[in-house]
């Protein structure tokens, strides 16, 4: 990586857009924040590639839709040169900024911020900066160190409850920074004929979440779409949280269903993971299997307490392996997490576990973690 922000010094910050006032309004809010630095600015992909070795910028923050090299192209670039530096893709709240934004990350960008637009107002476009994309900087840059925060009604370092080996019938995934990508890698392994539903809460904003389920289904043997309120829930099949809902499952005579609902955003987020855990844990008790996966933040620690709590298991991705270890990371913490896995593993590791759990040996069979886990926490 050309340069080296620490806490100590400001994260240096190369802002690529070809709209002077996006530029502008990017360099004097990061700049307000002392932890980081903006130290030069580019209108397009070519002069960004030029300034990089110059400024050794920490992150880059890239728009889409430039004249002379777009930021796709530039992105390929700096991959290429820079595999490592972290760009953030500044992208519009459009079907075709949506597209573009999941072909970014599919070239490696690390992560994405859409740009305030229609606010009316500078102070609230500059607020979403504050909100949405200084934490983002900071986080993949290091400058935000992994904290445990307390769980209401539980101790850290929560103890694992005996092994009940109980029937699996749903896993509920939840991720957010580079969740689009590890999605792809995990998803398209689930073999056709899995036995149980799939739940997915990915941080995302509507379109991109419709435009993501759309991309998976077209790589993976199991159906995936974006989720819908009455869904009934069948095997072999993912849903996808829709942006700007709630998604949670609820039980019924008939099997399994999906809800959405716009209640209060949890964790900033909406949706959230700890509402799609927190009702899977209601609804199923302890035959869910629930995955953490790469993301900054701690949404999914309460939600992997509820499932903890309600017999069932939680495993999470490892940090060797995730964009940001925020959301994994604290359920380690937490004590909370059964076991953690590389990403290449981790579709395996649901197979297996769900497979095993619902064999006629399983319900005699005692779980012995120490045996099958390569890692355990």
């Amino acid at each position: 990586m050309p340069g080296t922000g620490s806490v100590m010094n400001p994260i240096r910050i190369l802002v690529v857009d070809d709209s002077v006032v996006i530029r502008k309004l990017l360099s004097e809010t990061l700049t307000g924040d002392a932890a980081v630095e903006v130290v030069g600015v580019a209108g397009d992909g070519r002069i960004a590639l030029a300034k990089i070795p110059l400024l050794k910028p920490d992150l880059i923050t890239l728009d889409i839709e430039m004249p002379v090299m777009n930021g796709l192209e530039t992105l390929a670039a700096v991959r290429k040169l820079y595999p490592r530096l972290p760009v953030i893709m500044f992208s519009t709240l459009t079907e075709r900024g949506a597209a573009a934004t999941l072909d970014a990350l599919a070239l490696g960008a690390s992560d994405y911020v859409t740009k305030p637009s229609n606010t009316g107002s500078a102070a609230v476009a500059i607020e979403r900066i504050r909100v949405e994309l200084l934490p983002k900087i900071k986080a993949l840059c290091g400058a935000a160190p992994l904290k445990l925060q307390p769980l209401p009604g539980a101790r850290p370092g929560l103890p694992p409850r005996p092994p009940s080996n109980p029937r699996i019938e749903i896993v509920a995934i939840g991720t957010s920074t580079g969740g689009p990508n590890a999605l792809a890698e995990v998803l398209p392994r689930i073999p056709r004929d899995f036995p149980v539903p799939i739940v997915v809460v990915q941080h995302m904003p509507p379109i991109f979440t419709r435009l993501l389920a759309d991309r998976l289904a077209n790589h993976s043997a199991i159906s995936v779409e974006e989720g819908s309120a009455g869904a009934a829930l069948t095997s072999g099949h993912a849903w996808i949280a829709p942006g700007n809902f709630h998604m949670t499952v609820i039980r019924t005579a008939t099997g399994g269903r999906l809800n959405l609902n716009q209640g209060v955003p949890e964790n900033s987020c909406r949706p959230a993971v700890d509402v799609l855990f927190r009702s899977a844990a209601e609804a199923y008790g302890s035959h869910v299997l629930g995955v953490v996966m790469t993301g900054m933040g701690s949404d999914g620690v309460l939600g992997a307490r509820d499932l903890r709590n309600a017999g069932g298991d939680v495993i999470i991705q490892d940090e060797a392996t995730s964009v940001v270890w925020g959301m994994p990371g604290l359920v380690h913490a937490s004590g909370l997490a059964n076991a953690a896995y590389p990403l290449p593993q981790l579709a395996t590791e649901i197979t297996r576990r769900v497979l095993q759990s619902r064999s006629p040996q399983a319900l005699s069979k005692p779980k012995n973690d120490s045996i099958l886990e390569p890692r355990l926490l």
